[in-house]
C-alpha cells in the first residue's frame, strides 16, 4: 500500500491478470501466483485482478477476495496493486473494496454496476457512497459500456472528481476516444485516465493519459511496459513499433470471448495448468484455435518469454 498515499505513481502498464481456474474449475492459486511473478519480471508497471480479463462475473465474492489477497500478498508493494472490486450490487462491491483496502491495496477499480442501466445520477450517487465509506483509498471508476450497457458520461466524471477527494481516476473501455477527450478535457490533467482498449493505449498517452490496463499485458508484459517507457522517454519511433507489432497479439486477445484465447495460449506455453473458462464462456472452437495459431505467430516477435516465472 506505499503507493495509496500517492496515486499519481500508477503510471504505465498496469497488467489485468486473467484468474486461471483448474480443469475442474477450482482456481488456481499456484498458477495465478506464477502469473504475478511472472508479470513483475516482464517489467509491468503494476498489477490487477478481477478486472474483465478476470472473469469477475463467474467467481463468488469469496473466491475475488481470496485472489485479491493472494496477489496484494505475491506483489508484496514492489509495484501498484489496483484489484478490480465493483459488482452489480452495492453490498458485494463493498464487501469486496473492504477486502481489497485490509490487503493492501493502492487503489481499486470499480465498474459501472451492469444490467439495471443507472441514470448518470445513480451512477454519482453509486461512486461517492463507495468512495464514502472508503476514504482513505484512492477509488478508480472502469468505464466499459459495451459489457455494462451504461456510459459514464464525461460530466459525471468531472462531477465526481471535483467532489470527492478521493475519486482519482477513470478506466475508459470505450472504442469511443472523443469520450476520453472530453474526459480529460473537463477535469484537467490531474485526474488520472487508462485505456482499456489495446489499439488506443499508445493514442490515449497524447492526450495525457497515465498508461492503460491493456489484456495485452497477458501475453506481451515486457512490449507493453516498453512501449510506455519509449513514450516517456520521447522516443515514438520505437513505441510505434510496438504498438504496430501487438496488433496481431490484440486481434488474438478477442478471436473468441475475452479472456478464452489469452487462456488457451497462456495454458499452451505452460504458464498456466489449464485453459479452462467457467460458463457461459468457453474454451476456443476449432476454427478459433486456428486462428489464434496464425495470430501468435505473427505476433511472436512481441511475446514476453515464459522462463524467469
Amino acid at each position: 500500500m506505499r503507493f495509496r498515499s500517492d496515486p499519481a505513481q500508477i503510471r504505465g502498464s498496469i497488467a489485468p491478470v486473467i484468474t486461471p481456474f483448474t480443469d475442474d474449475g477450482a482456481v488456481d492459486q499456484e498458477s495465478l501466483a506464477g502469473l504475478v511473478r511472472w508479470q513483475l519480471t516482464q517489467g509491468s508497471h503494476g498489477i490487477s485482478i478481477g478486472g474483465s480479463t478476470g472473469e469477475p462475473s463467474a467467481q463468488t465474492i469469496t473466491e475475488r477476495a481470496d485472489a485479491i489477497r493472494l496477489v496484494a500478498d505475491t506483489v508484496d508493494d514492489r509495484v501498484p496493486f489496483v484489484p478490480g472490486t465493483g459488482s452489480a450490487k452495492l453490498d458485494e462491491t463493498l464487501e469486496l473494496t473492504a477486502a481489497a483496502r485490509e490487503a493492501g491495496a493502492d487503489a481499486v477499480l470499480i465498474i459501472t454496476p451492469y444490467y439495471a442501466r443507472p441514470t448518470q445520477e445513480a451512477l454519482y450517487r453509486w461512486y461517492a457512497t463507495v468512495a464514502g465509506e472508503f476514504p482513505d483509498l484512492p477509488v478508480i471508476a472502469y468505464n466499459v459500456p459495451s459489457r455494462t450497457a451504461v456510459d459514464l458520461a464525461p460530466d459525471t466524471v468531472a462531477r465526481l472528481f471535483t467532489d470527492l477527494d478521493n475519486f482519482v481516476g477513470i478506466k475508459e473501455t470505450t472504442k469511443d476516444f472523443e469520450h476520453f477527450s472530453r474526459v480529460l478535457h473537463r477535469c484537467g490533467p490531474e485526474l488520472l485516465v487508462w485505456s482499456g482498449i489495446e489499439l488506443l493505449c499508445l493514442p490515449l498517452l497524447a492526450l495525457g493519459g497515465a498508461g492503460y490496463i491493456s489484456a495485452t499485458a497477458n501475453l506481451a508484459p515486457a512490449a507493453c511496459a516498453a512501449m510506455y517507457q519509449h513514450w516517456v522517454d520521447g522516443d515514438l519511433a520505437a513505441a510505434r513499433r510496438i504498438h504496430y507489432g501487438l496488433h496481431p497479439l490484440v486481434d488474438l486477445l478477442f478471436t473468441e470471448t475475452n479472456p478464452a484465447a489469452a487462456k488457451h495460449v497462456l495454458s499452451q506455453r505452460g504458464l498456466i495448468r489449464s485453459g479452462h473458462v467457467r460458463p457461459p464462456l468457453i474454451e476456443p472452437t476449432e476454427p478459433g484455435r486456428v486462428k489464434i495459431a496464425e495470430l501468435l505467430a505473427a505476433g511472436a516477435e512481441f511475446l514476453s518469454p515464459t522462463n524467469g516465472s
